[in-house]
C-alpha cells in the first residue's frame, strides 16, 4: 500500500477552487505524424499559476485555513511558490518562500506579484529546502514539503482522477501516460488514481538526464542521491529523493525513463509548432520520452501531461530554435 487513499483524493478535489481543475483532456492529431502514435494532452497550463502545483497547495491552504497554523513556509523550484503564494494569499495565509536566486526570474516575479515574501539564497532547491526547514523551526511555522506532505501529492492524484474518468467515453482508450518525474508528488498522485482504476494504463515516470536522482533510485530500488544538476528542467532537478515518497513510486509506476537536453528542447518545439503550446521545459518531458523510443510507443495512444508554462522567454527562445 501507498501512503495516498482514494477517499482522501476524492476529499481533496472538493476543497481546490474549480479554476484548477477539469483541465483540458484533447487528442492533438497535428503531433502525431511526427510522433507515429496517438497522443493526447493533458493541459495543466490554462489557470492562474500556468501549471498543476495549486492543485496541491489548495489542499494544504484549505486545511491550514481551517486548523493553522496562519504562516507557510516551502522552497521551490518557481512553480510551488506562486501555486502557495496564490493559495495562500486567497485564505489570508502569510506565505514565505525560499527559492534558489538562479532560478528564472519570472517565476520570482511571480511569486512577488502573488505577495507571498521571497528569499533568495545560493544554490540549488537543496540548499532552499534546507534554508526553509530551518525558517519553519526558527519561526514556529508550518513548513510545506512537496512530495512528503500528502497534500501535495493528493492535490495532484486529482489529475488522474480527471484522466480515468475520462477512459470509458473515450474513442479511442489510451494505454499509457507520461508523467515529469521530480520530487515524485505529480507521478505519485497520478500513478496512484490509474493503477486502482484503470490497471491496465501503463504509468510512465520522464527524468532529464542532468537531473536523473529519482530515476536511478526508482530502478536500483532506494535512494540514490546525486552531486550536481544540469538540465534546463528547472522544474524536476531534485538530487535528494524522499524516501517515502520512492516508496510510492515503486508501487504505481510501470517505468522511469531518462531524457536528454537535446530531445527536451526539441520536445518544446513540437509542441509550439503542433499544439501552440508554450511550456517549459519540465512539460515536454513527455514528447521528449516519445522522441527517443518512438518504436516503443508506435502504435499506441499516449497521455502526456503538459504540467506548467512558466518560462523566461529569452531562453525559451533559445531552446526552441536549438537545432
Amino acid at each position: 500500500m501507498t501512503r495516498l487513499d482514494l477517499d482522501r483524493i476524492l476529499a481533496a478535489r472538493r476543497m481546490i477552487n474549480p479554476i484548477f481543475l477539469d483541465t483540458p483532456l484533447y487528442r492533438c492529431e497535428a503531433l502525431e505524424p511526427v510522433l507515429r502514435c496517438t497522443v493526447s494532452i493533458k493541459l495543466e497550463t490554462a489557470n492562474p499559476v500556468r501549471c498543476f502545483k495549486a492543485r496541491g497547495t489548495e489542499v494544504v491552504a484549505s486545511l491550514l485555513a481551517e486548523h493553522g497554523p496562519r504562516a507557510v513556509v516551502c522552497a521551490s523550484a518557481g512553480n510551488l511558490g506562486q501555486a502557495l503564494a496564490w493559495s495562500g494569499r486567497a485564505r489570508g495565509l502569510e506565505v514565505t518562500v525560499v527559492a534558489s536566486r538562479f532560478a528564472p526570474a519570472t517565476k520570482l516575479a511571480r511569486i512577488r506579484a502573488l505577495g507571498a515574501q521571497l528569499e533568495l539564497v545560493d544554490g540549488d532547491i537543496e540548499t532552499a529546502r534546507e534554508r526553509a526547514a530551518a525558517l519553519a523551526r526558527d519561526r514556529g511555522i508550518r513548513l510545506v514539503e512537496d512530495s512528503l506532505d500528502l497534500e501535495t501529492c493528493e492535490g495532484a492524484a486529482t489529475i488522474g482522477l480527471e484522466l480515468a474518468d475520462a477512459l470509458p467515453s473515450a474513442d479511442s482508450p489510451f494505454d499509457a501516460v507520461l508523467v515529469a518525474l521530480g520530487g515524485g508528488a505529480l507521478a505519485t498522485g497520478v500513478g496512484q488514481v490509474i493503477k486502482s482504476r484503470a490497471p491496465g494504463v501503463e504509468v510512465i515516470c520522464v527524468q532529464p538526464l542532468g537531473a536523473p536522482a529519482m530515476t536511478r533510485s526508482w530502478h536500483a530500488r532506494r535512494v540514490v542521491t546525486t552531486e550536481s544538476i544540469n538540465t534546463i528542467a528547472d522544474g524536476v532537478a531534485g538530487r535528494h529523493p524522499i524516501p517515502a515518497v520512492l516508496d510510492d513510486l515503486l508501487l504505481v509506476a510501470d517505468d522511469a525513463v531518462l531524457v536528454s537536453e537535446k530531445s527536451i528542447m526539441t520536445g518544446m518545439r513540437l509542441l509550439l509548432e503542433h499544439a501552440g503550446l508554450v511550456v517549459e521545459p519540465s512539460a515536454a518531458l513527455g514528447i521528449a520520452a516519445i522522441i527517443e523510443d518512438r518504436e516503443r510507443f508506435a502504435g499506441r495512444h499516449v497521455v502526456t501531461v503538459v504540467c506548467g508554462s512558466n518560462v523566461d522567454l529569452d531562453a525559451y527562445r533559445r531552446w526552441v530554435d536549438t537545432p
